[in-house]
């Protein structure tokens, strides 16, 4: 008999109190600043930029120089240094007016700085082309053309920090 009036509990047990912890919420994971994003942002859009006029100048490079070697039969690295130059020209063009218009005002500093850099990027593309040419023997039509694009990656990787740093600066207010 049960005196406590309570119905007798038949075949289950109360459950054990259960010692849980409250888990904590995980902390949300640090963003990026608004700064640190914006600073990502500008550096993909001039990288873009620079693509853009960049792909346009190998063009007219690649161009130039195919018409000159496998058309005219001109020699090869007199072809190569005509093409760079020439693609030189375009490019300050598209530089200048499209992917750095938002920079300092167009100088002779800066038109002595940007055909410098080039001048020695042209030498360094001309010789990564020759060591590709001559050195490789990708002296076929597909082979130096395979030789003048690789040169004109790899100088253009030099390219893409000189004049962004040196040639088409930011004024000092637009940091």
């Amino acid at each position: 008999m049960n005196l406590s009036g309570e119905r007798a509990r038949v075949g289950r047990q109360a459950p054990a109190p259960t010692l849980v912890q409250p888990v904590p919420s995980p902390s949300p994971s640090p963003s990026p600043s608004p700064g640190a994003f914006a600073r990502t942002r500008r550096i993909a859009l001039e990288v873009a930029k620079f693509g853009v006029v960049g792909g346009s100048g190998v063009a007219v490079n690649i161009l130039l120089f195919n018409l000159l070697l496998h058309g005219l039969k001109w020699a090869p690295m007199v072809a190569t240094v005509i093409a760079s130059c020439i693609a030189m020209g375009t490019n300050y063009l598209g530089f200048r007016y499209f992917a750095y218009r938002d920079r300092a005002s167009r100088t002779r500093r800066q038109i002595v700085l940007f055909f410098a850099f080039s001048g020695l990027g042209v030498l360094m593309e001309s010789g990564l082309f020759y060591v590709g040419y001559q050195g490789l023997g990708m002296s076929s039509p597909l082979g130096s053309n395979i030789a003048k694009a690789l040169s004109i990656v790899l100088a253009s990787a030099f390219r893409f920090l000189v004049y962004r740093t040196w040639v088409f600066q930011h004024t000092k207010h637009g940091r």
